[in-house]
């Protein structure tokens, strides 16, 4: 590993969970269009990259529900990740007594609009409630990428209020699953199958969120080693992965077989 990490694009990603009675919990994900540059016609959580009214928002308390302090950098992420679960698959979670599924759907079309959250929330005498979205994973990788993200995931619980439904745009479909289940689609990038295999020992959301406390949230920066001439992605094992090594054959690449770089970016 490389001891100073080139740039990145910071992002956020949401792993929302909806438990069930006596059955693991399911998570919605969506299927990147094939057009797209990044991660096309993969299974990724809904996320992307943080924007400059992210950073405003994060300074309007008239805008969050009181609690304990957060770093502004991961308050900010966290609003993205709220932002962008409601613009990906139209479902809002944290944000408090939005009351009926027409104001959603109107919030989601106002953000496809362009305007910003911080807008649409003031206009409407909304809050953000940040403590109801958990950190979970930091994943930045140093290889050589046409996009680079330092990305953090998060964790909360699928709201009640709305239906999920992908965009049409960036997301073609919208799958509601198990870990389990999703694990066995192969139309999915390392961080999102070592994150699934992570979050899918959670047996409800309850069980997700006292797993996300147990380890540090750590840069997670993959590594290839070498062991009796097989190569391999390596990433620490002190951070609640059950599985921290997989053969670079079996690893997802970028869309050019020939080239040397792996999808790494998460998603």
């Amino acid at each position: 590993m490389t001891d100073t990490l080139p740039p990145a694009i910071p992002a956020a990603t949401l792993i929302l969970l909806r438990d069930r009675p006596g059955a693991f919990p399911e998570i919605p994900m969506i299927g990147r269009g094939a057009h797209l540059a990044f991660a096309a016609s993969r299974m990724v959580f809904p996320g992307g990259r943080v924007d400059a009214d992210d950073h405003v928002f994060a300074g309007r308390p008239d805008l969050l529900v009181d609690g304990p302090a957060i770093d502004p950098e991961d308050l900010a992420h966290r609003i993205t990740a709220i932002r962008e679960t409601i613009e990906e698959i139209g479902l809002a979670p944290g944000i408090e007594a939005i009351g009926e599924v027409g104001r959603l759907a109107a919030m989601r079309a106002a953000l496809h609009d362009g305007e910003p959250l911080s807008a649409i929330l003031g206009r409407l005498g909304l809050r953000i409630n940040p403590h109801d979205i958990h950190p979970f994973a930091r994943w930045r990788p140093d290889h050589e990428l046409s996009r680079r993200f330092d990305t953090r995931f998060y964790i909360a619980r699928a709201p009640d209020l709305g239906e999920a439904r992908a965009d049409g745009s960036e997301s073609s479909h919208l799958v509601w699953a198990t870990a389990e289940r999703h694990l066995a689609n192969k139309a999915l990038i390392f961080p999102t199958i070592r994150n699934l295999e992570r979050i899918g020992q959670a047996g409800d959301f309850d069980a997700a969120v006292a797993l996300a406390r147990r380890y540090p949230v750590e840069m997670v920066t993959p590594w290839i080693e070498t062991r009796d001439g097989e190569h391999f992605l390596c990433i620490p094992d002190t951070l609640g992965y059950p599985v921290t090594v997989a053969p670079i054959a079996d690893v997802d690449r970028d869309s050019d077989p020939n080239r040397p770089s792996i999808t790494l970016n998460p998603g």
